[in-house]
């Protein structure tokens, strides 16, 4: 799975956190660090830290085998 966060609306109310630590930390007082990729154990934790976001900025993307490369160069800009 991706995980994208739009960093310019987190506000740094912390509910990922919480609902998924292993994806989502706080480093500082208001800067969100998160795993860009998320394996299938963690996958649940981090489908709720989405719907858990007071301003929805956490989207999670399920990648096939056949798109994610295609997928990932996207979002690279190659």
């Amino acid at each position: 799975m991706r995980v994208l966060v739009d960093l310019n609306r987190c506000q740094a109310f912390a509910q990922c956190v919480f609902l998924a630590p292993d994806v989502f930390t706080l480093h500082g007082e208001e800067a969100l660090r998160y795993q860009s990729r998320v394996d299938e154990a963690h996958r649940d934790e981090a489908l709720r830290a989405a719907a858990a976001c007071p301003v929805q900025a956490i989207l999670v993307d399920r990648l096939d085998a056949s798109g994610a490369a295609q997928q990932e160069e996207q979002l690279d800009g190659r």
